[in-house]
């Protein structure tokens, strides 16, 4: 301390000047001394004006009032759908009157007469009255199709689909002398069983009938033909459109397409899909979108499989190598695929935007040069994101890469700038900053698994969940519990690892680790070719900015006020825009919540999302932690919300679903009544029951039901039948490893009128030692087929797909059957190659047929048992069958 004064007066007297000895300086005042080069507290100099620390009220009410005003500003954004008012082309109005007369209708299942009759003549005639107004610059085309045909795809572990005599209503729009290439865009109007699906997906269809109509009466010419394809089986798994692009004669003239779907139920339609590559059409959005909503993060993340869905994008890309763009309204998913989604919870303004968006993109591209030179503008991928609904910023992947480390190479200067001192310097810094590193992800490793830890024991006790209609007791619980944990490590390294440390210096250290764990990010993810990196990007840029603005006020005053609102003021933009993507996340995770199954913890996943939200927000207000004078009454609040939070949801105050009319968050349960039949080798029944399956699509499974109908407990939990295929119960879909608690309530036998006929045709040993088997199967719209081989036995090939058989999760092969109106009995063949022979056959067979309409539907005992279910539940029932073969 003396020789640094010595060091200092030499330097004054050098310099001309002269200086009073130290002893004649006023008292230094406790902890605001300049820090040294190690981060000890040093003297404030003679006459230099007081270094602050901030006050711990006045800071923490500052960085709430902060993150409630970017929650706000987001909140805003979110809800506003249309940018200006004005007057349109599309008209919004008459799209809503085609809705309500799709879905008047009522559920429009595959192969009912609702949407293979009623539908389809409702779509033509609205059609047919189009084209008799169209303009003489156009030419209207429509037709019928009614494809038969079988794929394989790796969805829900994977499997084969097949397909007879489906249903497709094709309108192609093009000049009066016709066109070459052509852009598809893409509606489907069946719907799930039980369900009105005005959002999905009536109102795209709608969507689509007012945007061929405003396009056929426009007397601008077009370059291009526009094909829209209502198509009528993609709630069947994307049949519809696999019998569209593989063998419809004008799928070969299609060059993009644009796919419009739901995952909720109005609001903003969100461009969660592009590509692959062909960056031009994301620049075809930008240009032509009038309200944009879009992001490459969304695309990543629903293409890395997190989300258990698919559209009929994927079959475009995938069997018609096309490029293409997918929307899709992503409000509201609580009432999803539930009898809730009426056309009167759809706002017009949100029709109003989807239309306006689609209809200029539409136009954008049968007027473009670059539509029929598609393949020439197919390569390299583009960052994409809209700017709070305002805009949107795209720009070749490419360039952000160079722009990622570029924004890398100065946050390396500013690094290295501290490191290139003098040594003792130097290696101070560098221990110091992995210190301090350390800490930070200490604090957050200890804070996941504190957090983590709370949300298994909710889970044990049986309140998860709690927060599925209030979901700001999450925030309050998990929140508050990740917020409490990150201060508390850095307040405890604070007291006894930083003791006597200046807290300038550990401000700026803690400033600086932010920094690098940012930087660090931005290099995996953009060496990972994720276009998501813009993030981090942002993360770094704009932090390095605001150090710039803040850093005369900070070393001259330390963290007063004015610093303090010029720092969140810099870091405006990135907070911000995480704001605005971790609630557009939050919006569509939390519904997915109340369908996930049984097997996923939503409350572990939940949390597990809040520590992250709490991590990235929290990372450029660590330094915070160090630059107050205390943390004491923000951890004792902190806690408090957390600890009243945790009695109440202990105590079960929050129950998780609602039935409230206007913003209902009903509980989904399946009820099938099934008759089952389990046959020998020589044809005879070993075992037949009957009985109603049960299952609760989320982690609570029946628990909340029990005490409204007592006899649906964990008595009647169901067993798994280890020789059978899927434990020898009737899936329609291969989710069996989603849903792994059941029920089974034993029911009368059921007879429906239009059973199950399966008969093996023929028997065959082929040249290269394996043997065939040939089978017919006829019964209703819906059947699920079962395969698996015995020990010893491999299927080797079969007629459905490729040809080459796909097994799922487990080992079993499943193949889903749906056919439309008239069809005929579907044949099959297997081959099987057998190593050696068994005395229980080679191969069992179980056929599973649903009935989803129609007078099988219910039974007495299912609909009497239904009626019973809470006014909170959605009980969606049928009636199936389930028989078991071995050959």
């Amino acid at each position: 301390m003396e020789r640094g004064a010595a060091v200092a007066v030499r330097r004054l007297r050098a310099a001309g000047g002269e200086r009073e000895p130290r002893a004649l300086q006023p008292p230094p005042l406790p902890g605001r001394g300049e820090a040294d080069p190690g981060g000890k507290k040093r003297d404030c100099p003679a006459g230099g004006s007081r270094w602050r620390l901030l006050p711990e009220a006045r800071g923490a009410l500052l960085v709430l009032l902060y993150l409630l005003a970017l929650r706000a500003l987001v909140q805003l954004s979110l809800r506003q759908l249309l940018r200006r008012p004005g007057p349109r082309d599309f008209s919004a109005p008459r799209a809503r009157e085609y809705l309500e007369n799709i879905t008047a209708v009522g559920p429009r299942t595959v192969g009912s007469p609702e949407n293979e009759i009623l539908t389809v003549n409702y779509l033509l005639g609205q059609i047919k009255a189009i084209e008799s107004e169209s303009s003489d610059a156009h030419k209207i085309s429509v037709d019928i199709q009614r494809p038969t045909g079988s794929f394989s795809i790796d969805f829900l572990g994977g499997f084969t689909s097949y397909y007879a005599n489906i249903t497709n209503v094709v309108v192609k729009l093009e000049p009066r002398n016709g066109a070459k290439h052509a852009v598809l865009s893409n509606c489907h109007f069946d719907s799930v069983p039980n369900t009105p699906g005005a959002s999905d997906d009536a109102v795209s269809c709608s969507v689509m009938l007012e945007i061929l109509n405003t396009l056929s009466k426009s007397s601008d010419p077009l370059q291009h033909a526009v094909i829209f394809l209502f198509n009528g089986a993609e709630e069947s798994i994307l049949q519809a459109s696999h019998g569209f692009i593989t063998q419809h004669r004008w799928a070969k003239s299609i060059r993009a397409f644009i796919n419009l779907e739901a995952a909720g139920v109005g609001g903003k339609e969100l461009v969660f899909q592009t590509g692959p590559e062909n960056p031009w059409l994301v620049q075809a959005y930008v240009f032509a979108a009038k309200h944009p909503f879009a992001s490459v993060v969304a695309q990543e993340v629903f293409q890395s499989g997190i989300i258990p869905a698919d559209t009929d994008f994927r079959i475009y890309r995938d069997f018609g190598n096309i490029p293409g763009i997918d929307l899709a309204f992503i409000e509201n998913g609580y009432i999803y695929h539930t009898k809730y989604d009426t056309p009167d919870r759809i706002l017009t303004d949100s029709i109003q935007r989807a239309g306006d968006n689609i209809l200029g993109m539409l136009k954008y591209l049968a007027t473009s040069d670059k539509l029929a030179k598609s393949f020439d503008y197919r390569h390299g991928n583009v960052v994409f994101f809209d700017v709070f609904g305002l805009f949107v910023l795209a720009y070749p992947a490419r360039v952000g890469t160079i722009m990622n480390y570029i924004i890398t190479a100065v946050t390396v200067l500013y690094i290295g700038k501290k490191i290139l001192q003098p040594r003792n310097r130097a290696i101070n810094y560098m221990k110091e900053l992995s210190v301090a590193f350390g800490f930070t992800l200490l604090s957050w490793f200890s804070t996941l698994v504190t957090v983590l830890i709370v949300a298994v024991f909710i889970s044990l006790i049986g309140q998860s969940l709690s927060w599925y209609n209030h979901f700001y007791v999450s925030i309050f619980l998990y929140g508050s519990a990740a917020a409490a944990k990150l201060i508390l490590v850095h307040t405890l390294a604070k007291k006894f690892y930083y003791k006597n440390r200046n807290e300038q210096y550990l401000g700026e250290m803690f400033f600086d680790v932010s920094l690098l764990v940012w930087s660090i990010a931005l290099v995996l993810i953009t060496q990972l070719g994720l276009c998501s990196a813009f993030i981090c990007a942002m993360w770094v840029a704009f932090p390095l900015l605001t150090k710039l603005l803040t850093y005369r006020e900070f070393k001259q005053k330390g963290a007063t006020i004015r610093f303090v609102m010029i720092y969140m003021l810099g870091m405006f933009i990135p907070y911000l825009y995480i704001m605005y993507l971790t609630w557009t996340i939050f919006e569509m995770f939390i519904p997915i919540m109340g369908r996930s199954g049984t097997e996923i913890p939503p409350d572990v996943v939940l949390a597990a999302f809040i520590v992250s939200s709490t991590v990235i927000l929290s990372s450029y207000f660590l330094n915070f932690i160090y630059l107050a004078k205390s943390t004491k009454k923000t951890l004792i609040t902190l806690t408090t919300v957390f600890g009243v939070t945790l009695i109440l949801v202990c105590s079960g105050v929050f129950f998780p679903y609602s039935s409230d009319s206007a913003n209902p968050k009903p509980k989904r349960v399946f009820l099938q009544h099934v008759s089952r039949r389990f046959y020998g080798l020589n044809g005879n029944l070993v075992k037949s029951d009957s009985g109603i399956w049960i299952n609760g699509l989320d982690y609570a499974g029946i628990s909340h039901i029990t005490p409204h109908i007592p006899e649906l407990n964990d008595t009647i939990r169901t067993n798994c039948e280890d020789k059978a295929p899927l434990c020898g119960f009737p899936w329609i879909l291969p989710v069996h490893f989603l849903l792994r608690k059941n029920w089974y309530l034993p029911a009368a036998e059921i007879s429906p009128t239009n059973p199950v006929h399966f008969k093996l045709l023929a028997k065959e040993q082929m040249p290269w030692d394996s043997t065939k088997l040939t089978f017919e199967v006829s019964g209703p719209s819906h059947m699920s087929l079962y395969i698996r081989p015995h020990e010893g036995s491999t299927l080797s090939s079969w007629s459905l797909g490729d040809g080459t058989p796909v097994a799922n999760i487990g080992g079993d092969y499943f193949v889903f059957y749906a056919h439309g109106l008239q069809a005929v009995a579907w044949r099959f063949w297997i081959e099987l190659k057998v190593a050696e022979k068994h005395s229980d056959g080679m191969v069992s067979l179980a056929i599973a047929a649903h009935y989803f309409f129609g007078e099988d539907q219910k039974s007495p005992q299912l609909y009497a048992l239904m009626e019973r279910f809470p006014n909170w539940t959605f009980p969606s029932g049928w009636v199936c069958t389930y028989d078991l073969f071995v050959f």
